[in-house]
């Protein structure tokens, strides 16, 4: 199941693939993940290799490249049963590939290994992963803006994210909240974001851990009346995120986003309704025309 499961995610997005896979980003990715592979059985490179095979042949793996291969196969499978989206999917395979060949590399001369790590260093400091550009109904915050904004209008439900643009478990989830946006913004209910990477200050405010080993990246949070109502992951007693899918459904489901847009539309429209009687009662406004 953990095999099927990838390769129905990926038959299922692959109208969509070329849109990323052309991105330098994960053409990259992929070279340094079977750059071992390559190296190993393409001649004439693979010819000047060591190996430990009993038939000598350096063009082919030999047992203990087998067995490093097969546990990376066991870890991505394992690893996968919990992704949601194709990036993901693909993020877990180019990770571990990267970590696998590192090893290998090592094993096979030390010096090889060394710029194998120079090379996913480089990659990892100058190619940064695409981030999300399509349609959404989302409002940016900075952090002056953010507070400013819940307290304008306390009539007004806030759903903000708290991301950063390094995390690839906020980038695996930008396309599913971009999605809830379009479904769900009205008068009543608004979307935000708010990167606590570039406002540190925002995180603190909040309790948003920002360490790279964090697992409360990306955090949810329902605002009403301008105060914190709700928030997924959440929080234990010793302070660290309770484990959470961010699917589509899981947070349509936590966030009772049908019954809280229900609620809005029906705000906005009584008090839509109420304001032309309003209006009437009051004296009508010369216009710099009639003066």
């Amino acid at each position: 199941m953990a095999v099927i499961a990838p390769l129905l995610a990926l038959v299922y997005a692959a109208p969509g693939l070329w849109r990323w896979v052309s991105q330098p980003y994960y053409l990259l990715s992929a070279l340094l993940s079977i750059s071992f592979v390559l190296i190993r059985k393409v001649p004439p490179v693979c010819t000047a290799l060591p190996t430990q095979r009993e038939d000598g042949n350096p063009c082919d793996f030999d047992w203990r490249e087998v067995e490093i291969l097969m546990f990376l196969s066991a870890i991505v499978m394992m690893k996968n049963r919990r992704s949601i989206t194709i990036e993901q999917h693909v993020g877990n395979i180019f990770m571990f590939s990267k970590v696998a060949n590192t090893i290998l590399f090592f094993r096979l001369d030390l010096r090889m290994g060394l710029l194998y790590v120079t090379l996913c260093l480089v990659f990892v400091m100058t190619c940064k992963p695409p981030l999300y550009m399509g349609p959404e109904h989302i409002k940016y915050f900075s952090d002056k803006t953010i507070e400013e904004e819940m307290q304008s209008d306390r009539r007004v439900s806030w759903i903000v994210e708290f991301f950063a643009n390094w995390s690839s478990e906020c980038q695996s989830f930008a396309p599913i909240y971009a999605e809830l946006s379009l479904k769900y913004n009205c008068a009543g209910l608004k979307f935000g974001k708010v990167d606590i990477g570039r406002y540190p200050d925002v995180s603190t405010r909040y309790n948003v851990s920002t360490s790279p080993l964090t697992k409360q990246l990306p955090t949810l949070i329902l605002f009403q009346d301008g105060k914190e109502i709700f928030r997924r992951p959440q929080i234990d007693k010793k302070g660290r995120a309770v484990s959470w899918s961010f699917t589509q459904e899981n947070v349509i489901r936590e966030f009772n986003l049908n019954e809280l847009y229900q609620k809005a539309k029906k705000l906005w429209k009584n008090q839509d309704d109420t304001e032309p009687e309003t209006e009437k009662d009051q004296p009508p406004i010369e216009s710099k025309k009639d003066q």
